[in-house]
């Protein structure tokens, strides 16, 4: 069956590029990989996805795109055919792309309007060995949702676009994956935005090295130390100057994405943070609302 198989970025509209241009390059340590049309590259050095994420400077603060990987060109239009079908608003239907990286590939808004691409063939970059203590990222991680209606978003993503339910927090948070890493997503309650895009690191201690360099820049943790029970990763959560929630995490579970059973995690003291160390809480991350983008397409 064709579906996703990985995520490759995300684009961002934000106020003050030059700001978010810096973080990405000294405090977050991406690296960047080119220009085009006004939108500046970055890629992880440890991955092999061509970028993973674009920024450009607009007026509002918005999600420009989120990029998913499909094997082939042909997964790429089963895919299309399937999210046209449920009625969701194409964008451009399958074409050669001709954003940095190439490919072919199509984009869409998902039910609740976010902007999305799936593509294939986009060129991939020679990873770099992270060695440990080096504290960079080596590639996004997972992306946290927020849906008016998530079990509905759920659902969708399973039937449409070939993930599996990987665990469920209580009933308002739901893990999915779409290859062997625990989750690549996760869909809670809310407005419809992005919660966050966290990047794994090579190793706790490589997660630690990371915090203490933005501390020392005076990027203060919103919330972690910590190592969740859904996927037994750790976690630490920041903001951007824009404001958009980031997170280095680390050892998250991977299992077996065909056979893997789904379990149900009851909310409790420490199932959200088993450590119970950490600064802050959910509290003190962004109060979501609803995205600038919804149903606004960009033009690259």
């Amino acid at each position: 069956m064709s579906r996703v198989t990985e995520i490759r970025y995300v684009g961002y509209g934000v106020p003050d590029l030059a700001a978010e241009r810096a973080f990405y390059n000294d405090q977050w340590k991406l690296v960047e990989v080119g220009e085009q049309d006004g939108m500046v590259h970055f890629a992880a050095e440890g991955g092999v996805e061509h970028h993973v994420v674009r920024l450009r400077q607009n007026d509002d603060t918005r999600i420009d795109v989120i990029a998913l990987a499909a094997d082939t060109n042909a997964d790429v239009d089963a895919l299309h055919e399937k999210v046209a079908a449920t009625g969701a608003r194409i964008i451009f239907a399958p074409r050669d792309l001709n954003t940095l990286g190439g490919g072919y590939g199509f984009r869409f808004f998902s039910p609740d309007g976010l902007p999305f691409e799936i593509s294939a063939g986009v060129a991939k970059r020679e990873p770099r060995e992270i060695a440990h203590w080096e504290g960079i990222p080596q590639k996004i991680s997972h992306i946290v949702l927020h849906s008016p209606n998530h079990q509905a978003l759920v659902a969708w993503f399973c039937d449409v676009l070939g993930f599996k339910v990987s665990d469920w927090l209580g009933d308002f948070m739901c893990f999915l994956r779409c290859n062997d890493a625990h989750h690549r997503f996760a869909i809670l309650p809310g407005p419809p935005c992005l919660n966050h895009v966290a990047y794994d690191m090579v190793s706790v201690d490589d997660m630690m090295v990371g915090i203490n360099r933005l501390k020392q820049a005076g990027t203060d943790l919103r919330w972690g130390p910590g190592r969740h029970t859904a996927g037994n990763n750790t976690f630490s959560y920041f903001t951007t100057p824009a404001g958009f929630a980031v997170e280095y995490t680390a050892d998250l579970d991977h299992v077996d994405f065909e056979t893997y059973e789904a379990k149900v995690h009851i909310p409790g003291p420490k199932v959200m943070d088993q450590w119970g160390i950490g600064v802050g809480g959910p509290q003190t991350m962004p109060h979501p609302h609803p995205d600038k983008g919804l149903f606004q397409p960009v033009e690259a």
